[in-house]
């Protein structure tokens, strides 16, 4: 007797082979087989940061393997207990930290950061773990110290703000006032000196440029009498020298001699012992010798007016018996005959 598959057992089967393939196939899309094969290797974590089965497990930016599922490690979830699916055999240092980094845009991922050590890991083992802010959490980190910086800078301006309401009465206002209008003013005559400094610096008629030609027309007379200028160096290196071998310490020493003679001397002539001293300062002297010379003059006129009494000769007669003249004659008689 031949046995007779009927249809509706054929659709049955081919519905039980299709949902087997399908929950084979999302469960290999997921990362996970139906039977628990391979190399797993363990990570305990306080927060998984939305990590999911399936997402990729790198090591230097090479996929290594997948996450394949999470656990709650009690019932308090204190920790999460992720099972990493390893592609292959791969030498992983037992001292390496398995860290999970979001993105923004995408998935996390659990990133394995290779130790220095020469043991490796073995299938179930657990790995170290460390907990990574992320980028965001990084940002956040950096933002925080930054808002909270800027909130205590806005207290204080604030406060500085209420300080300086506090000082701009009226009168300060006011004075603020005049100290801008007075700004004003010198602008303004910032303003007119700078217009005028064109005409002084004007390269043709402007001030300082006759004043640059007067100082190059002065170098220029120095530059031509250059030789002139050389040969009385020359002269005054010559006569300081000379004035350097002169003696003239000895010169005026000699000068200090002459000077202490000549202070001798005056000296004497202001004293009253030598002559010429007795003669200045000792009237009685200057009288004696006045009436000495009075005398004399007396003796010379009474010889030319009468010769006969000294001199004897007969050519002359007799001898003149007339007085002695006792004064001198009149100055028509001792005038000196023409």
């Amino acid at each position: 007797m031949k046995f007779k598959i009927t249809n509706e057992t054929k659709i049955g089967a081919l519905t039980a082979v299709a949902i087997t393939f399908l929950i084979l196939g999302f469960n290999f899309l997921k990362g996970r087989s139906l039977f628990k094969t391979g190399t797993f290797i363990y990570a305990k974590y306080s927060d998984t940061k939305k990590l999911m089965p399936s997402n990729p497990v790198f090591i230097n930016g090479f996929q290594v393997g997948s996450v394949y599922e999470l656990e709650a490690a009690d019932n308090n979830i204190s920790a999460v207990v992720v099972s990493v699916k390893l592609n292959g055999e791969y030498n992983i240092p037992d001292n390496s930290v398995a860290q999970i980094e979001s993105s923004p845009l995408g998935s996390p991922a659990v990133v394995i950061l290779p130790g220095n050590s020469s043991n490796f890991l073995a299938n179930g083992d657990t790995m170290l773990t460390q907990n990574n802010a992320g980028l965001l959490g990084d940002l956040t980190g950096k933002i925080t110290p930054v808002a909270d910086q800027l909130k205590a800078t806005l207290a204080s301006l604030d406060t500085v703000l209420r300080n300086i309401n506090t000082v701009l009465d009226p009168n300060t206002k006011g004075n603020l006032q005049h100290v801008i209008g007075n700004l004003n003013k010198v602008t303004e005559s910032l303003v007119v000196a700078a217009a005028s400094l064109p005409g002084l610096l004007n390269e043709q008629s402007g001030t300082l440029s006759k004043s640059l030609n007067n100082v190059s027309s002065f170098t220029k007379n120095l530059a031509d009498n250059n030789e002139k200028i050389s040969s009385i160096m020359s002269n005054i290196d010559k006569t300081t020298g000379n004035l350097s071998k002169a003696d003239i310490d000895g010169t005026v020493g000699k000068l200090k001699d002459a000077i202490d003679k000549l202070n001798a001397v005056v000296a004497k002539i202001n004293s009253t012992d030598g002559t010429l001293g007795s003669l200045i300062n000792e009237k009685q002297v200057y009288t004696n010798l006045n009436n000495t010379i009075r005398s004399m003059n007396i003796l010379l006129d009474d010889l030319r007016a009468h010769p006969k009494r000294y001199v004897n000769i007969s050519v002359f007669g007799k001898k003149d018996k007339a007085g002695y003249l006792i004064e001198p004659l009149n100055d028509s008689l001792t005038s000196p005959v023409k």
